[in-house]
Parts: C-alpha cells; structure tokens; sequence
C-alpha cells in the first residue's frame, strides 16, 4: 500500500499495536483516525499527535459499528484504508469448561466485529483509489497457543476469512492485507515486560517497512517461522480452488 496521502481507519488504536500503526502513519503523512471504547486512551493519542482523530467504538456492537461506518463516510469522505486492530486476548481452558462469557467476548470483538467493521464500509471503499482492507491476525494463525486456544482459534477463522475475501475482490481496486504479528511487548497477556517478546518499536519499523511493498501478508521476520506451517502452496491452493467452484456453482 502506499504509505502517505491516505485516510486510514484504525480500530483498538487507544493502546498497543493500534497505536504505534497509527502514530507511525500519522508522522507519514496520512489522515489518521483511531477508534476504541476507552475514550481516555483515544484522548491522550490524539492529544501526543495533533491532526490524529478519534472515534469512541465498541466494536462487539454492531449498531456501534453502523452508527460510526456512517460517521466516517459523512466526516472523511477520503476514507480509503481500514484497519482492523481491535482484538482481545485471555487465557482459557481448552482440557476443561470453558468460560463462556469469556469465549463469546472473544469471538464477537476478534472475529464477528472485523467482518462487520469490512462489511459496513466495503461499497465506500470500491469507490476510493488505493483502497486497503488490513486486519491484524496473529502468528497464532497458524500456531496455537493451548492456553488461549479461542483467541488462537479466532486468529485462523480470521485468517481463513481475509482468504476468502481476498479471492472475491480480487478484481475490484480493493487490496485485503494481513498482518500477523508474532509476540509483541503490548498490554494483551501482560506482554509490555516480557524479554522474549519483540520490542513494539521495532514491530512497527518493520510492518510499515513491508507495508509499503506489494505483499499481502505483512510477516516481520519473526513470524516467517510460524506461517510456515500450514506448507508453501496455501494461496496457490486456495485461489484454485475458489476458482473451481465458482465455474462448477456457474455451471
């Protein structure tokens, strides 16, 4: 994507990666506007990077998410990249009973929320040059962590999802990107201290260093190892087969 002159929508960019993605595009020269339930957060961004804007947005509500897709369209009519940041991240017991408020939480706000932050402003999108639709996934994606097995499980229906979206607008001007971070030092899992995580400086150098290429899927070099997994020939296999099936559904 090109990385100045455009309007970008960042959700959950009160804290963590959301913000360093939008103080980092925001310094490029981007309009920047960040979205999150907590406004305190939202103010002490925009207060440290004058020209940022916000937006309050509980991204489990879907009349939240209606009410600012129609926000944004009438206030930033140059919107032309979203990023879907927000996301949750708790431990769980996969070999026990599962906390079900916990487990809908993370559902709604990681997966359900995306697609309908996507689908309340794709037709905006079509409609704007060099269109992005982002969504940050997780190396866990592709490798679960047990012990946040529906966190993990939300990231590769996500990934699964950005696939198949991908495919379908292949042949309008909007572009789907994925990045899959690997452990950042955020606030998700009490990650700021933890030696082994990458430094969040550094995660943002190189995301936006890969975002301005013409990749789809945004791998800082930790991560490589990881996406690895599921074999070499995934897109390949994927288009193909939605390919098939759409002459076969045609036929």
């Amino acid at each position: 994507m090109k990385l100045s002159g455009n309007t970008i929508f960042i959700t959950g960019g009160g804290s963590g990666i959301g913000r360093g993605l939008a103080e980092a595009l925001h310094q490029r020269g981007n309009k920047v506007i960040i979205a999150g339930r907590r406004r305190s957060h939202l103010d002490e961004v925009v207060a440290a990077n004058p020209g940022m804007a916000a937006i309050e947005l509980d991204i489990t509500d879907a009349a939240s998410i209606e009410r600012v897709a129609a926000q944004l369209i009438k206030d930033y009519p140059d919107l032309n990249v979203l990023v879907n940041n927000a996301g949750v991240m708790q431990p769980d017991t996969a070999a026990g009973q599962i906390d079900d408020a916990l487990m809908v939480s993370t559902i709604t706000t990681n997966l359900v929320g995306p697609i309908r932050m996507t689908s309340a402003l794709i037709d905006h999108l079509k409609t704007k040059n060099d269109a992005v639709v982002a969504y940050t996934s997780s190396v866990l994606a592709f490798v679960p962590l047990a012990v946040t097995a529906v966190y993990s499980s939300t990231k590769a229906a996500l990934h699964s999802y950005i696939l198949s979206q991908r495919f379908m607008l292949r042949d309008t001007g909007v572009r789907v990107l994925e990045i899959a971070p690997p452990w950042v030092r955020t606030d998700l899992m009490n990650s700021r201290e933890a030696e082994q995580a990458m430094p969040l400086d550094a995660f943002i150098d190189e995301t936006i260093a890969i975002l301005g290429t013409d990749s789809n899927e945004v791998l800082v070099e930790g991560a490589k190892l990881f996406r690895g997994n599921p074999g070499p020939g995934e897109h390949d296999l994927v288009n193909g087969f939605n390919a098939q099936m759409l002459e076969v559904l045609s036929g």
